[in-house]
């Protein structure tokens, strides 16, 4: 390569906004963050004893800082197991993270889990700010089950509506290997088999629309996914960009499963934030 003028003034910029980058890395990490735990998010009337056990959420955030983004997650388990945890990979960066318990099935059926998503986003957008966050910054994701929940709670509006919150408001959703189509154990409750593909409106296929939050779908490797969930995925963002949503993105983690696609995908995560917490 030979070097111009312009070119080494051009390395110098890339240079200078990679050590900018390192910087606030460094300083977002060097902050001190605070855990408040076992936060119930559903009213006293939410039923039996299981869902107000379950109807629980972590909310880890960073101290001294004003309107901060907030990543909502939801863990993995196909609807049936799984608890919530702050991932490590999004902890300290300058961000909070909302790790939320919902409901499952057998104990509960569809549309309940969906129900106690909404539920746990709404908490956040009436009580962030008083943490310190902006509820303009609210970012929904998860973990296969917890992708399925986070594209349902956005695409989805009448969730949301029953708690008085537009989800056109979210800042972006970002879906780990979710599903678009019905979820498998919604169709098992209802005696259909997992390799029969059904798109109602419990499908977040369902309910593609142009005025959605940001999108960012992120799958395993299409040959090693569950079930064809990469092309679930593929549907989905095809069909957004058919109706005129601009913002949603695809991202195939080529070499990684279904459960090893998570922590790849988290970087990815952060970087979506950071784009749109601006």
């Amino acid at each position: 390569m030979v070097f111009t003028h312009r070119n080494i003034a051009a390395l110098a910029l890339v240079l200078a906004l990679g050590f900018q980058s390192m910087a606030q890395e460094s300083s977002a990490r060097a902050r001190a963050y605070k855990t408040l735990a076992d936060i119930a998010y559903q009213g006293p009337d939410v039923g039996d004893d299981y869902a107000r056990s379950r109807c629980k959420l972590d909310l880890y955030h960073p101290e001294g800082l004003k309107d901060f983004a907030t990543v909502v997650w939801f863990h993995g388990g196909g609807l049936t197991g799984g608890s919530r945890t702050v991932p490590q990979a999004l902890k300290g960066n300058g961000f909070a993270v909302v790790a939320v318990d919902y409901r499952l099935s057998p104990k509960a059926k569809a549309p309940a889990y969906i129900e106690d998503a909404a539920a746990a986003v709404a908490w956040t957008f009436k009580n962030i700010e008083s943490h310190g966050g902006s509820s303009k910054k609210i970012f929904v994701s998860g973990h296969s089950a917890g992708g399925y929940l986070a594209a349902m709670v956005g695409l989805d509006k009448r969730w949301l509506a029953k708690h008085q919150v537009d989800a056109d408001a979210i800042a972006g959703l970002i879906p780990c290997s979710g599903q678009a189509i019905t979820h498998f154990t919604i169709r098992k409750e209802r005696g259909v088999s997992d390799k029969q593909p059904v798109i109602d409106d419990l499908a977040p296929l369902f309910h593609v629309r142009k005025e959605a939050p940001p999108m960012l779908l992120i799958s395993g490797d299409r040959n090693t996914e569950l079930l064809g969930r990469y092309e679930e995925n593929a549907y989905l963002w095809r069909m957004m960009k058919e109706v005129g949503h601009t913002r949603t993105e695809l991202v195939e983690l080529q070499g990684y499963n279904h459960g090893q696609m998570v922590d790849p995908a988290f970087p990815l995560v952060v970087r979506f934030v950071a784009k749109y917490a601006k």
